[in-house]
């Protein structure tokens, strides 16, 4: 029987990831008492690198209650670098010490595991959400007007042992929300149905994510140095750049990089990760200064690990019915404006304010409710996505005009204001992205556009 009270729809979330933790925890906030979380992992074994902490990913989790248990882990950044990779001269400096006054928020940078980990931390004080690990979901029945999809347990039990098998059951809701990530199944069903084709898009590029620890670095005072300063430094060359930054009470340094993709270019499109070549790492950045190459150096052999960065075509609707897309199965983007995770979260802190303003508790007053948060949303996302596209390609020139241009402008922020070719430390961008409160927004704006659907 359907629910009289919009508080009482049963909301389901596939995938517990950024884009699903923050999803679940606003609609706990704002008072939805029936959210169920499916997540394949069997918990939430939090790894990755370092992250930025954006000021409009704090004000979002400021107000849904986790924002102070991260703040105390992350460090406040005051400035940032940008360096000539092969000399370590010093290209451009953004003193970034304006952002706290400007937008109420630091832009921080954080471990990873420990913002998944508050906002999880945040979602398990909350009675409404329930979490279903080692949980397959897959096979969407129906994407509407009472969305179902199957549910597969995993083995229970551990330890190489076995375990009892659980028989697959299906699941029915009345709102489903698929947060299940780049390679999300239900986007690609969702898109099969309407013989939509996004392409995934191969970026050419990979990543290596490296975390070095203090005591690697306490007897090379340049390297100390780095890990003591609030600051972002990228290092920038032809066609690959690093990005580092101290976190975890600089207790870590976060060495992201982008270079071109060299070991998965014949590996079939599942493939995202694989073990690193250390000597070949030291290879891809063998021309850089001293300094960087002394840090690569540090990574223990064996540990290196690379990521193929991959993205899709911008999609023509994230909503079917009464399900919609979150996060990365709907706009995942390249690393260089450092939004993925705060882009998300945004969706999360969207969907529960149109929801909770729902006129109805109908179907169609529930599809409606989800368009309203596609058009708050899906510009903005596109709009970042290219943004940080095209930041890296101007991070990645070679030698010639474009480089020549890109230099100047680099040269005219040390005797005054103009653009910043690195589109992250642009003060125009990020009023475009800092300035702006998704949340208040959709509270503002929900009946107009909800009117036009």
């Amino acid at each position: 029987m359907a629910p009289k009270d919009v508080l009482d729809l049963h909301i389901c979330i596939i995938g517990a990831g950024m884009g699903g933790l923050a999803t679940a925890l606003a609609l706990a906030k704002q008072g939805f008492r029936h959210v169920d979380v499916f997540e394949s992992a069997s918990n939430l074994g939090f790894v990755g690198a370092g992250i930025q902490l954006a000021p409009n990913m704090a004000r979002i989790l400021d107000k849904l209650g986790a924002w102070s248990d991260i703040e105390r882990e992350a460090v406040d950044l005051k400035d940032t670098s940008i360096r000539q990779g092969s000399t370590d001269q010093e290209l451009g400096h953004v003193d970034l010490n304006y952002i706290r006054a400007t937008y109420d928020y630091p832009h921080m940078v954080g471990h990873r595991a420990s913002l998944a980990g508050s906002i999880y931390a945040a979602c398990q004080r909350e009675k409404a959400i329930t979490f279903l690990f080692a949980t397959q979901a897959s096979e969407v029945q129906s994407f509407g007007p009472q969305p179902c999809f199957t549910a597969t347990p995993r083995k229970s039990g551990g330890g190489g042992g076995g375990g009892e098998e659980k028989p697959p059951y299906p699941v029915t809701c009345d709102v489903l929300f698929a947060a299940d990530g780049v390679k999300s199944l239900v986007r690609d069903q969702m898109l099969r149905l309407h013989n939509v084709d996004a392409k995934i898009i191969d970026t050419g590029q990979a990543a290596y994510r490296i975390m070095l620890r203090r005591e690697d670095m306490r007897n090379d005072p340049e390297l100390l140095e780095l890990i003591d300063k609030e600051s972002v430094t990228r290092w920038i060359g032809e066609k690959r750049h690093i990005i580092a930054y101290p976190v975890s009470n600089k207790q870590i340094y976060n060495m992201s990089t982008v270079q071109p993709d060299r070991n998965f270019a014949a590996a079939p499109s599942a493939t995202y990760t694989t073990k690193g070549s250390k000597p070949q790492m030291m290879e891809v950045f063998g021309d850089f200064c001293p300094k960087v190459k002394r840090m690569l150096d540090l990574v223990p052999d064996g540990e290196v690990c690379e990521w193929k960065l991959r993205v899709h075509e911008p999609l023509p609707f994230w909503v079917d019915e009464q399900t919609a897309l979150v996060g990365d199965a709907c706009h995942p983007t390249l690393p260089h404006l450092a939004q993925g995770a705060a882009q998300a979260i945004e969706d999360g802190a969207v969907i529960a304010v149109v929801l909770s303003k729902l006129p109805a508790v109908t179907p169609e007053a529930i599809n409606k409710a989800l368009r309203v948060y596609e058009k708050v949303r899906m510009a903005r996302a596109y709009t970042l996505v290219e943004l940080a596209a095209a930041s890296g390609r101007a991070m990645h020139l070679g030698e010639g005009a474009a480089k020549e241009e890109r230099d100047r402008q680099f040269a005219a922020l040390k005797s005054g204001k103009g653009p910043v070719p690195d589109k992250w430390a642009d003060a125009d961008v990020q009023r475009m992205i800092y300035g702006r409160d998704v949340m208040k927004i959709a509270e503002e704006e929900f009946e107009g556009i909800y009117a036009t659907l």
